[in-house]
């Protein structure tokens, strides 16, 4: 991951990829953003936990909208 922001008023959480994709991910409650933060593999935590939990938007690369 290269980058990773989270929006708590719309728990969207937008994570920017070494690829240069990024993808927003609906409907994300906050303590799973922490935990994803605070992980000591953000990779596997995030494999585990949001991958195929969450629906995910992509986006086009360069755009971002998710501050945090």
């Amino acid at each position: 991951m290269r980058s990773v922001g989270y929006d708590g008023r719309s728990k969207i959480l937008e994570i920017e990829f070494q690829s240069g994709e990024v993808y927003q991910y609906l409907d994300v409650p906050g303590t799973v953003h922490q935990k994803l933060q605070s992980a000591k593999s953000k990779g596997q935590y995030f494999n585990s936990e949001i991958r195929d939990e969450y629906p995910c938007v992509r986006l086009a690369r360069g755009r971002r909208a998710a501050r945090g």
